[in-house]
């Protein structure tokens, strides 16, 4: 203890002996502040000395400390495609801060790291710079940590994971086999969001306004086989058991119950008639073997408010159906998706807002078939 005039503030450079009695090690997380003659702030100095201490005492490793209540915290892990920037600095010095209040609390604290270094980022970053990924993204590695160590988080470094290695990935492997062999996984050709200058594919997030939103190159709808995970499998459970989890916050809840989604309805068919197919050119009237486009709705109580079909862009009839007419028109629309169903709706424009802004834009037909008890004699609003 610095010896200072009466009425000073007390400046900490080592553990008071109470405080190593009860906490050997939390009292480390005390900083040093200037004496009064050199007030002057000089953080090479300070906060070299103090992280240099910290690292040789294994202060953020993490203990088993059975009679401490446990706490888990786990950061964001940044790409390894540069160097660290004030958004991150910005983030992790807030974790840092709410594990550092739970040590002063008396909890066992386990505040890992790691690299999201298997992504798109990182990848485009080692292109750009001409250096081969594996080289690029280790390098990032080493200068992100040295980053974080001046900044002085504290993380346990022991449990580091960098998911570009093998002993990381190997697990992935593993589990994507066992998900393979139980059916979870299956081969088919979708559309994709395809950037043609990097040769990327993008998740519907890096989109915006048709433009790749790191780049500004504009993207693609391009056919391609890929790998699927029957995640859908598993939506009611997931949906279900988050009633058993009371401590997540509201909104959190809320946003897993719309990612998740369910829909309860119906499934059935109707025949195409009058249509002409690639394998059978000749009308339905000439041929005996009928074809059916298979639907899914919520509202199967307004099917006979049906005025025309709707496909998605990338629905398997597409490219084989070269004309239908009869009673019900074929259209093909982007607000239907592939993966949603069948890909196919029948539209109801009286009583579903999408497929009613679709009908009014295109002149189509508005049927109602449940109504309020009072309607309007022509039908120009949704309800």
């Amino acid at each position: 203890m610095n010896s200072q005039p009466v009425g000073a503030s007390t400046f900490v450079d080592e553990c008071p002996v109470s405080a190593k009695a009860d906490n050997p090690a939390g009292c480390e997380f005390i900083r040093p502040h200037p004496t009064m003659q050199d007030s002057k702030y000089n953080p090479k100095t300070i906060e070299a000395k103090w992280q240099a201490k910290w690292a040789s005492q294994n202060l953020f490793q993490t203990r088993l400390q059975p009679d401490k209540p446990k706490f888990y915290y786990l950061d964001m892990f940044p790409y390894p495609s540069g160097a660290l920037h004030v958004g991150h600095v910005r983030n992790y010095a807030i974790g840092d801060a709410v594990a550092r209040y739970r040590v002063m609390r008396g909890f066992s604290v386990l505040h890992p790291m790691g690299f999201d270094a298997f992504g798109l980022p990182a990848e485009l970053a080692a292109v750009k710079n001409q250096v081969h990924p594996a080289t690029w993204t280790e390098s990032c590695i080493v200068d992100m940590k040295a980053q974080f160590e001046k900044l002085g988080i504290a993380f346990d470094w022991e449990k580091e994971v960098v998911t570009c290695r093998p002993d990381y990935y190997k697990w992935t492997q593993w589990l994507f086999i066992q998900m393979y062999n139980a059916g979870l996984i299956e081969r088919k050709s979708a559309l994709v969001n395809w950037n043609p200058v990097t040769q990327t594919v993008l998740a519907n997030e890096q989109v915006k306004d048709g433009r790749d939103e790191r780049t500004g190159d504009l993207v693609e709808q391009k056919q391609l086989t890929q790998w699927f995970a029957k995640t859908t499998k598993y939506a009611a459970r997931l949906l279900d058991d988050l009633e058993k989890l009371p401590d997540w916050p509201e909104r959190v809840v809320k946003a897993q119950r719309a990612w998740i989604g369910r829909s309860e309805g119906v499934t059935f068919r109707f025949e195409v008639r009058g249509a002409r197919f690639e394998d059978n050119p000749e009308p339905r009237t000439q041929n005996p073997e009928p074809r059916f486009i298979e639907v899914f709705t919520t509202r199967v109580d307004t099917v006979f408010g049906v005025t025309y079909m709707v496909l998605s862009p990338d629905h398997e009839f597409v490219e084989e159906l070269v004309a239908g007419t009869e009673d019900v028109p074929i259209w093909l629309a982007n607000y239907v998706v592939s993966d949603y169903g069948s890909g196919a709706v029948m539209a109801v424009p009286a009583h579903d807002e999408r497929d009613f802004e679709f009908a009014k834009q295109y002149d189509l037909p508005i049927r109602a078939v449940i109504s309020p008890a009072s309607i309007p004699t022509r039908k120009t609003e949704f309800w």
